[in-house]
C-alpha cells in the first residue's frame, strides 16, 4: 500500500508531502485504516479552486505513465512549476508490502523524460539509474546478466524494463518488487461525467453500457440505482445490432442514457468503475460528487468504505460529508500550500462527537 508521497516542482506543487502513515489512534471508523500496515486506506481531500486537488491525483499517477502501458490522460503538457527556476520535477513514493518498505524515487524533465530513478527495498538500494550519464545498476537476484544501458532509449524506465524483462529469482525481496509493479499497474484515477477521463488500470476505452452488460451486472446496476432512489426497470435490448441498457415503462422501451439526467449518468459512470474496483490497488476520484445530492454522496462514501484491500481517495468541495459518522479526522485532508489532515491542523483533542463540518466552517482548522 501507499504510505507517503513527496512532490517537488510539479505543476503548482513545491516540496509537498501527502502522508498516509501518520494516522491517529481513533477507535471509530477503523475500517478506514489498514490493520496490516497502519496506513490510511480511505480519505477525502478538500481545497479551494486552484489549490491543487486535481494536480495531487496527477502527481500520484505520474508514475503510471513510465512504469505501465496503461491509459494516460492528456493533462501533463504543463509539467513543472511555472513559478520555479528548477527544471526537474522530483517524486518520492513510499510503499509497504508484506511489512517491508519500498521506496521508489525519480526525477523528470517532463512526463516521459526521466533524469534518474531508484528503488530501495527494506533499506537497501537495489536499482539505480542516471539517464544523463547512462549508468546504473540492479542488484535484484536474477538480473545479473541484464544490461541497463545497451540499446534502450532514455525514455524507457529501467524499473519498467526489469519488471517486464527479468526472470527474477523467487525470493522475498523480488516478491516485494513484483508486488510494487502489480500495485502500480492496478492504480486507477477517473473524473466525473464532465470529462469522462481516466488514467491507469487498463488501456483503451469501453462504454459504460458495454462494461455493465459484458459483466452481466444489469440487475445489480438496477438495484444500485434503486438504493439511491432512482427506480428504473432495466432490460437488455438490441437496437440496430447493438446491445443497450434500456428502461421499460409499462411496455414503452427507451434507451437508459437517452433519459438519464446528468446526476444519474454520473452515477452510472461511478458504478461502471465500482464493479472493477475490487481489482484496483489505489483509486483516486476527482470531484467525485460534483452532480450528487449530499445524501447520495454519503451513500457513495459508505460503499467505498466497504472495499477491502483498495485505497480510495476522493476530492470534493462538499463539507456535508465532513463527518465522523463517515470517516475520522485523520482521513480528511486539506490542500493549502501544504497537504494536512484535519487532526494535524488543530491542537484540540478531536473526538467522535465533534461536528467537523461546523468546526471547519468556523475556521477551527486554520493555522
Amino acid at each position: 500500500m501507499l504510505l507517503r508521497v513527496e512532490i517537488d516542482n510539479f505543476k503548482n506543487f513545491n516540496n509537498v508531502v501527502f502522508d498516509l502513515s501518520n494516522q491517529y489512534k481513533y477507535e471509530f471508523n477503523q475500517e478506514a485504516i489498514s490493520k496490516e500496515n497502519g496506513c490510511i486506506t480511505k480519505g477525502i481531500i478538500y481545497g479551494e479552486n486552484g489549490s491543487g486537488k486535481s494536480n495531487l491525483g496527477l502527481a500520484i499517477f505520474d508514475l503510471v505513465a513510465h512504469l505501465t502501458d496503461n491509459e494516460v490522460l492528456d493533462k501533463y503538457s504543463i509539467y513543472t512549476n511555472l513559478n520555479s527556476k528548477k527544471k526537474k520535477a522530483s517524486f518520492k513514493f513510499e510503499f509497504v508490502f508484506d511489512g517491508k518498505p519500498l521506496v521508489y524515487s525519480y526525477k523528470k524533465y517532463s512526463l516521459y523524460e526521466l533524469v534518474e530513478e531508484s528503488v530501495i527495498i527494506d533499506g537497501e538500494e537495489l536499482i539505480a539509474y542516471d539517464y544523463q550519464d547512462n549508468s546504473g545498476f540492479t542488484k535484484l537476484k536474477g538480473t545479473e546478466n541484464l544490461t541497463l544501458s545497451g540499446n534502450l532509449s532514455n525514455n524507457t524506465s529501467r524499473v519498467k524494463y526489469i519488471l517486464n524483462t527479468a526472470l527474477l529469482e523467487d525470493n522475498e525481496i523480488n516478491k516485494i518488487f513484483l508486488k510494487f509493479g502489480t500495485f502500480v499497474n492496478r492504480m486507477l484515477l477517473f473524473y466525473s461525467l464532465e470529462t469522462r477521463g481516466y488514467q491507469g488500470f487498463t488501456t483503451g476505452t469501453a462504454s459504460i453500457n458495454d462494461g455493465i452488460l459484458r459483466r452481466k451486472k444489469l440487475k445489480d446496476f438496477e438495484s444500485f440505482l434503486k438504493e439511491n432512489d432512482i427506480d428504473y426497470s432495466l432490460i437488455e435490448m438490441e437496437i440496430n445490432g447493438v446491445k443497450q441498457i434500456c428502461c421499460n415503462f409499462d411496455g414503452k422501451i427507451v434507451s437508459f442514457f437517452s433519459i438519464a439526467s446528468t446526476g444519474t449518468s454520473t452515477l452510472a459512470l461511478f458504478y461502471y468503475w465500482y464493479i472493477q474496483m475490487q481489482e484496483a490497488s489505489l483509486v483516486f476520484i476527482d470531484e467525485f460528487d460534483a452532480f450528487y445530492h449530499f445524501s447520495l454522496s454519503k451513500n457513495i462514501v459508505r460503499m467505498l468504505k466497504e472495499l477491502t484491500g483498495t485505497q480510495v481517495f476522493l476530492t470534493t468541495h462538499n463539507t456535508d460529508i465532513m463527518s465522523n459518522d463517515l470517516l475520522r479526522p485523520d482521513c480528511y485532508f486539506e490542500i493549502n500550500k501544504k497537504i494536512e489532515c484535519l487532526a494535524d491542523k488543530t491542537e484540540k483533542d478531536l473526538r467522535k462527537a465533534h461536528n467537523l463540518q461546523k468546526m471547519y466552517k468556523a475556521g477551527a482548522f486554520n493555522e
